[in-house]
């Protein structure tokens, strides 16, 4: 089973590849991690009214790592 979050992923990703134009594609895995974790940690904060221990949960993370995620991403 497919979610349309994998599916928008692997069209954004196979147009990537095709857009490089002979270009040898670098840091594929840091570049997609770091366009889709601050998206999702905006709106995992906004769904959670601003609270890291709700945000963590609904995350399975730990609240430490939130908290490190949001200071990377600077959204504290």
């Amino acid at each position: 089973m497919s979610s349309d979050i994998t599916d928008c992923v692997k069209r954004t990703l196979n147009r990537y590849f095709r857009d490089l134009d002979g270009e040898v594609p670098r840091g594929i895995y840091d570049m997609v991690l770091l366009a889709v974790e601050k998206p999702m940690l905006e709106v995992v904060m906004k769904q959670a009214e601003g609270n890291q221990t709700v945000a963590a949960d609904m995350l399975g993370i730990n609240r430490n790592t939130l908290r490190r995620k949001l200071t990377d991403h600077d959204l504290l």
